[in-house]
């Protein structure tokens, strides 16, 4: 801001009179332009300020007071929060950006508290930012991601670098604020729960053939599917939906006091039981294994096969875990919707007069599987013409970690639940091919489709051929 005194004196003098003009200028000095995310509360104006970051708390932090470390990480204020919680200049739809773009629309990131810069070309600004966030072992973060003790990745190096540059009005004294280049590295922890909670609901701990996901949302890789309520309301969108005797899934449990053995009574609906014991794999973590209605192989051979117990579905379990004081600190909650008993091999009408004796059914592609039918594994053609997998529908002929995806989908590689339950019992057998009713006239011959248990879940190749392993379900 520039004011300029102009004074105007008339000196009369008796012998002549004339007029003199004086002009004084004095600057009278303004405010700088400045940099913002929030609106000008925090205004910035040099690298100290560009390179900080703010918390939902009102602690804020810059190079100089920053004294976070690897072992003494910064500590977000509440749980459950991203990256994306974390204030910088920034913007949460982009790693990097220029200065430039910054000032402009949509941003609008700056402000002059005297007015100056408006208008085009009123403002410019050179010079870039950038930002980088990696886990301890150094993958890669995206900014939504929540921050979560759970997957052991804290802590997190959250680095902001950028490259000389400067903002400047073309009016107003000062009209400019310099950056010189600069970099600065946080270290990120999310906050410590108060008390135990669920982190993962994983039905392939061991990570044998371990898929992926269909969506982030639902399922992380490589630990689990996320639980998605924690009301009883809501219960049927958490793992799973499908059960089978024998199967067994870990929760993952994280928080303050997770790794002290709480104590689980076993949950029981219509002849189907959830048992509750310390994982091998994790102290802390808990293993629940369903039980229930299971065909033996001497009904099986058995010219008189007598019906096979049919639960009343759906049911809905609450697992819940109890301190030493008997208090309930952890709950987890989910579903049944169908009950699947493991056969043995045969014709499709063998199998499926089977699964009717037994008052169940030979189930559909979408019982078993979201994949979707197309070409696979080098197939110059359709192998699966006329069968429909689950939806949300895997991208191509292989089963994606889902919920309500199917009993592969779900559950991945079916081979692994070899439990001692039941020695007389049906299991699934490894890379078996299982029958669905679902048809195919591929080439104008008649059959059935078949789909695999190997933790794949795709379509089989050989439709035509007249043998599978079966599985029944119901309803």
């Amino acid at each position: 801001m520039v004011l300029v005194l102009t004074v105007v004196v008339l000196l009369s003098i008796s012998f002549s009179n004339y007029a003199l003009t004086t002009t004084t200028t004095n600057i009278i000095y303004g405010s700088a332009p400045y940099l913002t995310f929030d609106g000008g509360r925090t205004r910035i104006t040099n690298t100290e300020a560009l390179l900080g970051i703010s918390l939902s708390d009102g602690r804020r932090f810059t190079p100089t007071t920053n004294n976070s470390s690897s072992t003494n990480p910064i500590e977000l204020p509440v749980a459950g929060q991203s990256f994306a919680d974390i204030g910088m200049l920034v913007p949460t739809d982009t790693n990097s950006i220029a200065l430039s773009s910054l000032i402009g629309t949509p941003y609008n990131y700056w402000g002059d508290d005297d007015g100056d810069g408006q208008g085009i070309d009123g403002i410019t600004a050179t010079g870039s930012l950038n930002l980088s966030i990696f886990d301890k072992d150094g993958y890669r973060v995206a900014r939504n991601e929540v921050l979560t003790i759970c997957t052991n990745q804290a802590p997190y190096r959250l680095t902001l670098s950028n490259t000389s540059g400067r903002l400047k009005t073309r009016y107003g004294v000062p009209n400019e604020s310099y950056f010189t280049s600069g970099s600065v590295t946080y270290y990120i922890n999310p906050k410590k729960e108060s008390s135990p909670f669920i982190c993962f609901a994983d039905p392939n701990a061991t990570g044998r053939y371990r898929t992926k996901g269909l969506s982030a949302a639902v399922w992380r890789e490589p630990y689990g599917f996320l639980p998605q309520s924690v009301t009883p309301s809501s219960y049927g969108l958490n793992f799973p939906t499908t059960g089978a005797n024998g199967l067994h899934f870990e929760l993952r449990i994280g928080g303050i006091g997770s790794n002290q053995n709480l104590s689980w009574a076993p949950v029981s609906h219509s002849g189907i039981t959830a048992t509750m014991t310390n994982s091998p794999y994790s102290r802390g973590w808990v293993r629940v294994t369903l039980t229930g209605p299971v065909v033996t192989r001497s009904q099986w051979q058995s010219n008189n096969l007598g019906q096979i117990a049919r639960p009343s579905l759906p049911q809905t379990f609450e697992l819940v875990g109890r301190d030493s004081r008997g208090n309930a600190v952890v709950k987890y909650g989910f579903v049944l919707k169908q009950w699947f008993i493991v056969v043995g091999g045969g014709s499709h009408s063998f199998v499926s007069s089977k699964c009717n004796s037994f008052g169940y059914r030979v189930p559909k592609a979408s019982d078993l599987t979201n994949a979707t039918c197309q070409p696979a594994w080098g197939q110059s053609q359709d192998v699966c013409q006329g069968a429909l997998g689950a939806t949300p529908s895997s991208p191509d002929n292989r089963a994606l970690n889902h919920i309500g995806g199917g009993l592969f989908t779900e559950w991945g590689e079916m081979s692994i639940y070899r439990s001692g339950i039941n020695s007389n019992a049906f299991i699934f057998n490894e890379n078996g091919r299982y029958w669905t009713s679902d048809q195919t006239s591929e080439n104008n011959v008649q059959g059935y489709h078949k789909v695999y248990c190997d933790g794949y879940g795709g379509f089989a190749t050989d439709d035509r051929g007249n043998y599978a392993y079966g599985v029944c379900v119901y309803p």
